[in-house]
């Protein structure tokens, strides 16, 4: 599976930003996908992640500010970022789990990451 995430940038605090990514490479089957991020000297850690059957968990740093999505025909999940702060700024990597549809153990892939940047 290859994942290409985009749409980070620079941004004002109190702005928007939409992360997209999309999955290739298959045929597969998705489990999970979300996003994590890690700014610089810090762990990476886990932003949020939806199901393939709609089960969403968010970040408490992100509750009632980030809203993710996804559309399963385009193997596509998407970050609406809101109300952005310094502190969100990191690199953001998308991340699903898939398998082969003859298989039955699922793996993890990752993006390349996307910057993204909040000025005060």
């Amino acid at each position: 599976v290859q994942l290409q995430a985009s749409g980070g940038g620079l941004v004002q605090a109190g702005g928007s930003l939409r992360l997209s990514c999309e999955a290739s490479g298959g045929p597969f089957n998705i489990n999970v996908m979300g996003w994590y991020r890690q700014a610089t000297g810090k762990q990476r850690e886990m932003v949020s992640i939806i199901s393939d059957g709609g089960y969403i968990n968010y970040a408490d740093f992100v509750k009632g500010r980030f809203t993710i999505s996804r559309d399963n025909a385009k193997n596509t999940v998407y970050l609406q970022m809101n109300s952005l702060k310094p502190e969100d700024t990191a690199v953001y990597y998308c991340y699903c789990t898939a398998r082969p549809p003859t298989r039955t153990t699922y793996s993890a892939s990752w993006g390349q990451g996307t910057q993204v940047t909040v000025s005060s």
